[in-house]
């Protein structure tokens, strides 16, 4: 790469934490907002840290490279350049009081600010993403989640052009000026962390709405947006007073502020930011309406919504000691915004959604280069540790916590972690520490899970005795090394289980129930189940409650038994997922040796059979109904073939459209509705199952078909029906007719962003030839923005990730693609650059031939000129394989 050994950025261990040297009692801020610049006043009260042993410690503030410092004073002195000094992005400052007010004032200039961190302009508007080390892009500042104050903002502006002026806590005043200008005062009385700080200024309205706390306190509820996006506030308005009500139900937790605001921004690197009593949003995460908006896009607003909210606790008034610990916040809130969803909705759907992503992406980041501890050792770039492995998996691990304590004793446990930590900023350590003092166990060998890389594999095999009634599963467990770490000790893993009799009945266990939680803690293990009848078929992982790779030898019949009766509506669609993927891996060693490709009818008649239960929830036979996907097959190969997965996967597809082509059609009319659109559990489920049901039949290339597709698109009154329809023509044989549909569409929506941005995803994934060329054409359409984060992962995301024929192409144009959007956007937007090269990362999981493309184009990014610290780390990383 072309930066010396001299200029890579630094690593940052945990090992080496130290407390603070100052403490932040207070800070006072004040935005002058203009048009080319941003004048931002902080004055600041600091005390010397107790608690911190080298009381000769300097100030060391935070402060990004763009910082223009027009003055610094202390206590009303003015500093001169000699008193303190600007080392990379640190200002220095020593021989200070113990106790002092900083006084700064910085210049800096939002309109260019295209990383979309700190304070910028997102469609003339001003926001802030703060998290994880923004602030140091609007003032110096100690920018560590340890050090907490309670804030008053003042925020200055043109009143005709920014009406609406927002920070974090309750208003406490406001003021007009005599030259236009308009000033608002925000006072938050609880102490937060620099990130958690926010502000917004702008032209924008919104809906309002009470709430009423368990204890009788209202709370005012604003939702703001463009004047264009106010008939999609309605779902998030709901999503957000179901939150409040489930969190007090569920956790016993009120919300603590007079207000509760949420903004809605479209340049957004993230989903949401759950800043105190301000939550900045991404427009696709908040924005919902049934003639622009998906069934999944109503669930999505749904979760984040609740997400956010949520982490008023876990992760506000309690928030992580440093960001080694982010998934203390992280890992729990998305275990909790689960838990919600999984409530308002299908449990066991979400259930499978949640552990599909995971087996997908999640281990296949533990897997690669930047495979990481849940709480890892060391970072370059923050940024780029958030990830499945500290979202996913740590919430993995709270449910496993949940599933070992039961749910009373997780509810002890987390009532005891707010009381004793509220107000602080505390470790991984610190909230197991409260699980094990309510239940009394030890759980040194648990914290494992938060320092271990990789996931765990679990082998299981069963011996029954019939003269004994004796039934033993033997499990052996194993941990492949990680980057980090060669050898792996044994984790604690709860392996949720139960035995079916030959009639698929649940066996009553020793425990008097028919599912038990068995907890495998050494390498090898064997558990002993007495007085059982005849030889059971077990059900294994109930639940997925272990985030490990599990293997059982079962056969054919028995996955098909399984599918039928396990009461555990996880493992009935796991075993489904089990007997396609067997099927699939022996048809793709056929694929790459040359054998004509022919479908077992096993997977037909399970199919059948599934489709002929009428018991089963929908939206569970959609799931079911589902072949496993491209990137699933991938992450189960030792090698990854690209071509004969796509290939094989697509040749199922079609023999079982033709061999159930009767039953998808009848499943397809008897699930067809003529009621209004609703995004009710219940009516999701009958869209999910119909439209799948049409998935299958365009896969027989009928042309009678093509017209059932074309009507729905035509009469749909809710965006998932007509996108569904889109995309199944879209990515059809009938070329003339997806280009006419594709245009209506677009002539359509083109003024809804997010739905473009559908459209533009649509055309990304489709993988008849010729597929690069159509996205680097759509690069110059006038829908496309190329600073616009939600554009570019719609987009060339969608094609490297989901695109996978034409990514992988074996001329290496798709690599070469994608390099050259890295190379620009590493300069423009860090954080949206190292995360795009996550396709290029795994490159020794392919062919020698795509190997050596793929590397090619990893080294070229490399030696393009000064690379940012996001996409070194991942680079090197890559390349150090």
């Amino acid at each position: 790469m072309s930066q010396s050994v001299t200029e890579q950025p630094s690593v940052i261990y945990l090992k080496d934490y130290q407390t603070p040297a100052f403490l932040v009692e207070s800070t006072a801020l004040r935005f002058e907002l203009e048009e080319e610049q941003a004048l931002v006043r902080s004055q600041v009260q600091y005390t010397r840290n107790p608690d911190s042993a080298d009381r000769l410690r300097p100030l060391i503030l935070d402060g990004h490279e763009s910082l223009e410092l027009h003055r610094l004073s202390i206590d009303g002195e003015v500093l001169n350049e000699q008193d303190y000094r600007r080392q990379g992005e640190q200002l220095i400052i020593s021989e200070l009081p113990d106790s002092f007010v900083l006084e700064c004032v910085t210049r800096i200039e939002p309109q260019n600010n295209t990383a979309l961190e700190g304070l910028y302009k997102s469609d003339g508007m001003f926001c802030t993403q703060c998290e994880a080390e923004g602030f140091r892009r609007i003032t110096f500042y100690q920018d560590r989640p340890d050090v907490m104050a309670v804030f008053e903002t003042t925020v200055v502006a043109d009143k005709q052009s920014y009406p609406v002026l927002l920070s974090n806590g309750n208003n406490v005043d406001s003021g007009e000026e005599d030259d236009g200008r308009h000033w608002v005062r925000w006072q938050d009385p609880f102490p937060k962390p620099a990130y958690l700080f926010a502000l917004v200024a702008g032209n924008l309205e919104f809906i309002e709405d009470q709430y009423t706390t368990a204890s009788g306190r209202d709370v005012v509820l604003r939702i703001f947006a463009e004047a264009k996006d106010l008939d999609k506030l309605d779902h998030a308005m709901l999503s957000l007073k179901r939150s409040m009500q489930w969190d007090e139900q569920v956790y016993g937790r009120e919300y603590d502020l007079d207000i509760f605001m949420v903004v809605a921004v479209d340049f957004f690197n993230m989903g949401a930011m759950e800043n105190k009593g301000l939550n900045i949003f991404n427009t696709s995460c908040v924005l919902a309406h049934p003639e622009t908006t998906v069934d999944t896009g109503f669930q999505r607003v749904e979760g984040v919504v609740g997400h956010e909210y949520f982490h008023n606790w876990s992760g506000n008034r309690v928030t992580c000691r440093d960001w080694f610990q982010l998934s203390l916040k992280e890992g729990f809130t998305v275990f909790r915004d689960a838990e919600f969803s999984a409530d308002m909705n299908s449990r066991t759907v979400k259930r499978i959604e949640d552990v599909t992503l995971l087996r997908t992406a999640q281990f296949a980041e533990d897997s690669g280069p930047m495979a990481h501890a849940v709480r890892p050792a060391s970072f370059i770039e923050i940024s780029n540790f958030y990830t499945l492995t500290v979202y996913e998996k740590g919430a993995e691990i709270v449910r496993m916590l949940h599933t070992l304590l039961g749910e009373h004793k997780f509810r002890q446990g987390s009532d005891l972690y707010f009381k004793r930590h509220d107000g602080q900023a505390v470790t991984t350590d610190d909230f197991v520490q409260a699980m094990a003092d309510v239940s009394g166990r030890d759980m040194t060998r648990f914290k494992l899970w938060y320092s271990q890389a990789g996931t765990p594999r679990v082998a299981v095999s069963g011996e029954y005795d019939a003269a004994s009634q004796r039934y033993t599963l033997h499990m052996r467990q194993s941990c492949s090394p990680t980057p980090e770490m060669e050898t792996k000790q044994p984790f604690l893993i709860p392996v949720a289980m139960g035995l079916l009799d030959q009639h698929g009945r649940d066996i009553t266990l020793a425990s008097g129930n028919t599912t038990e939680v068995l907890e495998l803690v050494s390498t090898e293990q064997s558990f002993v189940f007495e007085n059982i009848p005849v030889e059971p078929v077990p059900s294994l992982l109930r639940g997925f409650s272990a985030p490990v790779k599990l293997s059982f030898p079962y056969d054919q019949e028995q996955l098909v038994f399984l599918m039928q009766h396990d009461s555990d509506g996880f493992n009935r669609w796991d075993a489904a997922q089990q007997l396609a993927v067997s099927i699939l891996q022996k048809l793709i060693t056929d694929y790459q040796q040359g054998s004509p490709l022919v479908l077992d009818n096993a997977l037909i008649d399970a199919y059948r059979l599934v489709m002929s239960d009428v018991s089963l929830d929908k939206a569970m036979v959609a799931k079911v109904l589902s072949l496993p996907s491209e990137a699933y097959l991938s992450e189960l190969s030792d090698e990854i073939d690209v071509d004969a997965i796509y290939q094989v996967r697509k040749f199922v597809r079609q023999t079982l459209a033709k061999a159930l082509e009767s039953e998808f059609l009848s499943l397809y009319q008897s699930n067809c509705s003529g009621d209004s659109y609703s995004p009710d559990a219940a009516s999701v489920a009958r869209r999910s199952l119909k439209n799948l049901a049409l998935s299958y039949l365009m896969a027989t290339e009928r042309t009678e078909y093509l017209a059932l597709a074309r009507d729905q698109f035509a009469q749909a009154d809710n965006m998932t029906d007509s996108q569904a329809a889109l995309s199944l023509v879209a990515h059809s044989v009938h070329e003339q007719a997806a280009d006419e549909l594709l245009e209506q569409f677009y002539q359509r929506w083109q003024n809804e962003s997010l739905v473009v941005n559908q459209w533009l995803a649509i055309q990304a994934a489709n993988t008849r030839e010729a597929g690069l060329q159509r996205v680097e054409k759509l690069l110059t359409h006038p829908a496309y923005d190329a600073s616009n984060p939600n554009k570019i992962r719609s987009l060339v995301a969608v094609f490297c990730a989901q695109n996978l024929p034409n990514f992988h192409n074996l001329d290496g144009s798709g690599y070469r693609f994608l390099a050259d959007q890295i190379i620009v956007l590493n300069k423009q937007n860090p954080q949206i650059a190292s995360r795009l090269l996550t396709p290029l990362t795994r490159w020794k999981q392919y062919s020698e031939a795509r190997q050596s493309l793929m590397k090619a184009e990893l080294e070229r990014i490399g030696n393009s000129g000064d690379l940012s610290k996001d996409v070194y780390e991942v680079l090197s990383k890559s390349l150090a394989q």
